[in-house]
This record gives C-alpha cells, sequence and structure tokens, in this order.
C-alpha cells in the first residue's frame, strides 16, 4: 500500500498546475515558445542566408548545389524523422539537428576562400540530415503540446519567433554590406554572426522538455509515451505511405518549399544588389510573422465549427495565392535570366523598387499562411506527440523532396 500510495501522490504531483501556470516552464506555452527560439536560432539564420540568393556568393552554383543535397538526404531523413525523434526524445534530436547548420554556415565561410564546392556540398548533405530531425521533432512539440482548440494560436507563435531569426538574419548581411553597392559576396563576419546565432540555437535545444514531462493548464499531461523503439517506428513510418490523409496531402507538401529556390535566386538575387537583399529579406520574413498570425486567428476564432474555420482558411489561401502568383507572373514576363535589369537599390532607384519590393513582400506573406495551414490541418488529425512526430517529418520529407527538384 505505501508504494502504491507513493506512486499515486506522484502523479498527481506531475499533473498539478502552479496557480502562475501561464509561465511556467512546463507549460506548452514556455515549450513551444523556446522551441520557436530553437528555430530561431537555426532555420532562421539558415533562411536569411539562403535568402541573399546564392547563399551570399556572387556565383550560385555552389549553394544551388548544396541545396540540392540538403533537399535530398532531408527527403530521407524527414520521414524518418518523426521515428526517430520518438526513439531519442527531443534533446538528443533537436541537438544533432541544430548542429549540422552551424556546419553548413561554415563551409561557406570555408568557400569564401577556397573556393571548392566540396565541403559546401557535404555540409549541405549532413544539413539535410540535421534539418529532417529538427523539424520532425519541431512539428511534433508544435502540434501536440498545446490544447486542440488553440492549435492555430500556437501554430502562428512559433512562425512568429522562427521568422524573427529570418528578420534579424536579414538585418546582419544589410548592415554588415551596406556600404556594398555592386554585386559582391558578403564578408566573413556575416557567416562568423550565422554561425553563432546557430550555436546558441544547439544549447537552447537540451532545455526543450519531453511530451511526457508538458502540462496543460486544465492539468493533462501531451502524452503518456515516453519512448518507442525501432521495430515499432519502421513499420509505423512505413503505414504513412498507405495512409489517405497524408496521401492527400502529398501536393501541398511537394509545393510547399518549391518556390524558394525562384523567389531567393531569380527574384531577390536577380533584380536587387547586395545591401537591398538583405533588406528585402528583413520583410521578407517579417511578412510570415504577419501572415501566421493572420491565419492563426481565422483557424482558431473565426468560426465556432473547426471544419468551417478550416474550409475559410483554405479559401484564404487560396485567393491570395492567385492574386500574388499572378502579380508574380506579370513580372517575370518583363525579364529573364539572359535578359536581367539593372540591380534595384532602396535608396537610389525610387518608385521603380517599390513594385518588385510589395511582390518580394506578399512572397513571404504567402509562404507563411500556406504553411501554417497545413500544419493545422496536420494537427486536427491527431492529439499525441508519437503520431503528430511522424506526420511532420512525412510532410517536411515529401516538401523537401519538391525542394530538391527544384533547386536544379
Amino acid at each position: 500500500m505505501g508504494l502504491e500510495g507513493k506512486a499515486v501522490n506522484e502523479e498527481v504531483a506531475d499533473t498539478q498546475v502552479p496557480r502562475w501556470s501561464f509561465l511556467r516552464y512546463n507549460s506548452p506555452l514556455v515549450q513551444v515558445s523556446m522551441t520557436g527560439l530553437v528555430c530561431f536560432c537555426c532555420p532562421g539564420m539558415f533562411n536569411a542566408l539562403s535568402g541573399m540568393g546564392g547563399g551570399g556568393q556572387v556565383d550560385p552554383t555552389a549553394a544551388n548545389n548544396a541545396n540540392t543535397a540538403l533537399y535530398t538526404t532531408f527527403a530521407v531523413f524527414g520521414i524518418l524523422g518523426g521515428g526517430i525523434y520518438n526513439i531519442l526524445g527531443p534533446h538528443l534530436t533537436l541537438f544533432s539537428g541544430c548542429c549540422t547548420y552551424v556546419l553548413y554556415a561554415g563551409s561557406f565561410l570555408y568557400y569564401n576562400h577556397h573556393k571548392d564546392q566540396t565541403f559546401a556540398i557535404v555540409a549541405g548533405a549532413f544539413l539535410g540530415v540535421g534539418a529532417g530531425l529538427l523539424w520532425a521533432g519541431q512539428g511534433a512539440i508544435m502540434t501536440s503540446y498545446p490544447p486542440p482548440a488553440r492549435k492555430g494560436t500556437y501554430i502562428s507563435l512559433f512562425w512568429s519567433i522562427f521568422n524573427m531569426g529570418g528578420v534579424i538574419g536579414g538585418l546582419v548581411p544589410f548592415i554588415l554590406n551596406y556600404h556594398r553597392i555592386e554585386a559582391a559576396t558578403v564578408n566573413d563576419s556575416t557567416y562568423i554572426v550565422f554561425m553563432c546565432f546557430m550555436s546558441a540555437g544547439a544549447i537552447l535545444s537540451l532545455a526543450i522538455l519531453p511530451p511526457s514531462r508538458v502540462i496543460r493548464d486544465d492539468g493533462t499531461k501531451c502524452t503518456s509515451i515516453r519512448y518507442s523503439n525501432v521495430s515499432t517506428e519502421a513499420i509505423e513510418i512505413l503505414k504513412l505511405f498507405l495512409n489517405w490523409k497524408m496521401i492527400l496531402i502529398v501536393p501541398a507538401a511537394w509545393a510547399s518549399n518549391f518556390f524558394y529556390s525562384y523567389q531567393f535566386n531569380n527574384v531577390n538575387g536577380a533584380l536587387f544588389n547586395l545591401r537591398t537583399r538583405g533588406l528585402n529579406n528583413v520583410f521578407y520574413w517579417g511578412a510570415q510573422m504577419l501572415g501566421s498570425i493572420g491565419i492563426g486567428y481565422i483557424l482558431d476564432f473565426s468560426f465556432q465549427s473547426r471544419r468551417i474555420r478550416g474550409f475559410v482558411g483554405v479559401g484564404i489561401v487560396a485567393l491570395l495565392g492567385t492574386a500574388i502568383w499572378g502579380g508574380g507572373l506579370a513580372k517575370q514576363l518583363t525579364y529573364s535570366r539572359h535578359n536581367l535589369p539593372a540591380k534595384l537599390d532602396f535608396k537610389n532607384s525610387g518608385v521603380d523598387y517599390a513594385g518588385p519590393f510589395v511582390l518580394y513582400f506578399s512572397y513571404g506573406l504567402l509562404d507563411a499562411v500556406f504553411q501554417s495551414l497545413v500544419y493545422w490541418v496536420i494537427g486536427s488529425l491527431a492529439d499525441d506527440s508519437e503520431t503528430l512526430s511522424r506526420y511532420s517529418g512525412f510532410y517536411k520529407g515529401v516538401q523537401s523532396a519538391g525542394a530538391a527538384v527544384a533547386w536544379q
């Protein structure tokens, strides 16, 4: 009786919620926010680096080849990442993923001095492995930790914190390369600053709690499942390819990152000079913050019925996508890769800068509302982190397969 009573007391203690539960360490809010900060430091800075076009290099060939290697391995380990997360838990999964971002940024610092693509391509392949682990874990945390009725809000919270990394990361090359108006490779300091942020993210990832220790405000645990095993995860991952819900998500997943190579290289990289590309990225990722907040509110609060909220979200994304890509087509018809216009500068180009800037800003907005909607749909399919880690990993794997094709 004594041992049973002790076990019951420990169980009660685990699910008790302190009065000041809003900012307690084991709350979903704090854990999702911390995951956002990890992604702020790692994928956020990676996005800023990629958004400059060519990884900050005049010749984008090395970055394009590195990204092809990245998204090829990402496609595999994105799908496997959910199972690995269920076996290793958040600490090892997120930390190992974050470390590969530091290696990738360092490879371009090396490329600045030794024009050899090999290191960048190998680092890109390693980053694909690490990103698969990181994003599978992130997806599980973001979609399973929040209460079911507030998943849209928590997704927008994560997306805003994460994309603040792109905003800050866009300021870094803008400030450090402000006086370099002509086309040029970014300086060493830019890559070093990115590496420092990414290293901080790797350290912070060790503070993320496993789902069994996260308690919602109503006293319920996110999950009672602690760890899985290899055989179970292998079987469950294979089942994903026969899951009709996952099959229906494939087109959205494939398209969700397909456009990055075009927007970063053929719009931002082709139309603007170096310092203006950095400034544009501040607003591109800032637009993502606005987009995620807007769609998150609609998906959680617009109507009482979740089904109606979902249809409204799909309708808004469809209308925005048609309008923005229609504007993109109109602009693209005015130039080609063999007939590029003069580089635009935010200070010297006047009204000629306004239209392309608004277009690039709108691309960022659309990216956020599209991906936030897809994550909301995934989050509505289950509530436990074990299942959602696999769903998120499958989504990221298919997404990365599309991106691998796009970068070539």
